[in-house]
């Protein structure tokens, strides 16, 4: 006897559950399994319920979870041991009855631990940060209730201050500084980890699309033989923008190119941009992105710091007057190398304040490979032909540069005969 259609719809519901919670279950086993490997999150979800609002992730084993609140903007910062987030590339993003939370992002934030950063959609206490076993794995629970916004204030105020008289700074992944004869070019693949970056509407995530092109052009600039390549992240990790400065120092860098893909909410905007530093914006689209991508430090719940690099002397006005002179001059090369690629924006060389460009001493470029926002350049972005070449492109640039620079350097002063 055939069920009513109802019935049907029902049972198929409570096998497909059934299912999922299976094949959940085989996931976590199966994470857990592998020797050494650290707990793993196989999902995650936000819970709205009439006062109070849960983000909960399953887990493959207990963790020891601390919370702490944080303003401009408001959000709630629970920092973990090493998790692998194994969740779908579109978890993050809360339900639209959502009153508390409005979206969560997470990640490696250093070496051994991880980080959730959740931004609030209005002020909330923390009720409960902490894990709780649940079948085979456990559950990590962070349960937020409503609050005024003067007590969401106070709290985030007495948080930040014992932060600051108890929180080392976070353990980078530096990179080892090149023992190399040759230039030294560093790339910069934007964000990573807890700093997810911009999402493209399928889920693509910027710091995935950057770092794999950055991998792309560093074999590439390898197999010229002369220069030497060095990442500042070789893993998806969080890194702050000061820490990527330091690192060309510390590898003695020769020139310095921050790699991202941004989206706009024009999404018919497309194309490749390249910026160098200015104290005053090319225009407003230029200080728009310089300022979401200064907030980098901030999405990973840590307090942006200002540069360090206030030498106030001749030399120092003289080589950051010439360093400038050198960005300005690779901006243009790689602007010419990019037509053959095609995917050039309509006003591909613009400057804004980026604080990963100033360095006074080391030619500092951005790269903007497109705009996820673009249907045409998410099918580029996401296409291993197009980032063979576009990387081959890059590089050809950078060694044009670097011939000329040679050139010049190789050129004899005239001199004018006294009258």
């Amino acid at each position: 006897m055939r069920q009513p259609p109802s019935r049907r719809k029902k049972t198929w519901a409570r096998r497909a559950v059934g299912a999922a919670a299976a094949l959940l279950a085989g996931a976590s086993a199966a994470l857990a399994a592998e020797p050494g490997a650290p707990v793993a999150a196989v999902a995650g979800r936000v819970e709205t319920l009439a006062d109070h609002a849960r983000l909960v992730f399953e887990l493959t084993g207990a963790v020891k979870a601390s919370a702490h609140l944080a303003v401009n903007p408001a959000r709630v910062i629970v920092d973990l041991p090493e998790v692998a987030f194994h969740l779908d590339a579109k978890d993050g993003r809360a339900p639209a009855k959502s009153r508390l939370v409005k979206s969560y992002r997470y990640g490696q934030f250093a070496q051994g631990r991880s980080r959730v950063v959740v931004d609030l959609a209005a002020p909330a206490q923390i009720v409960r940060a902490e894990s709780e076993p649940a079948g085979d794995g456990a559950r990590l629970i962070v349960e937020l209730a409503p609050t005024t916004e003067a007590q969401f204030t106070a709290a985030a105020a007495e948080s930040a201050a014992a932060l600051a008289r108890a929180e080392p700074a976070p353990a980078t992944a530096a990179a080892t500084p090149a023992a190399s004869d040759k230039p030294v070019v560093v790339i910069d693949p934007g964000h990573g980890g807890v700093d997810m970056g911009a999402t493209g509407k399928h889920g693509e995530q910027e710091k995935a699309v950057v770092f794999e092109f950055a991998r792309a052009l560093a074999a590439k600039i390898e197999a010229g033989g002369r220069l030497k390549a060095v990442l500042t992240r070789s893993e998806d990790i969080f890194l702050p923008l000061n820490e990527r400065v330091q690192i060309a120092h510390r590898n003695n860098a020769a020139l310095f190119l921050s790699i991202h893909a941004d989206t706009l909410a024009e999404g018919h905007v497309e194309g490749a941009t390249i910026y160098t530093v200015s104290t005053k914006a090319s225009d407003a689209e230029a200080a728009k992105i310089a300022e979401k991508e200064n907030l980098a430090d901030k999405a990973a719940g840590l307090e942006s710091k200002q540069d360090v690099e206030q030498v106030g002397d001749i030399l120092y006005e003289l080589t950051q007057r010439e360093t400038r002179a050198f960005s300005a001059q690779f901006s243009q090369t790689l602007i010419s190398h990019w037509k053959e690629a095609g995917s050039l924006n309509k006003n591909p060389a613009r400057a804004a304040g980026f604080v990963v460009l100033k360095s006074y001493d080391i030619p500092s470029v951005l790269l903007e490979l497109g705009y996820l926002s673009s249907e045409k350049d998410l099918a580029r972005l996401t296409s291993v032909d197009w980032r063979d070449r576009a990387a081959g492109k890059t590089a050809e640039a950078i060694e044009a540069f670097f011939a000329a620079r040679s050139r010049e350097a190789r050129a004899p002063v005239k001199l004018e005969r006294p009258q």
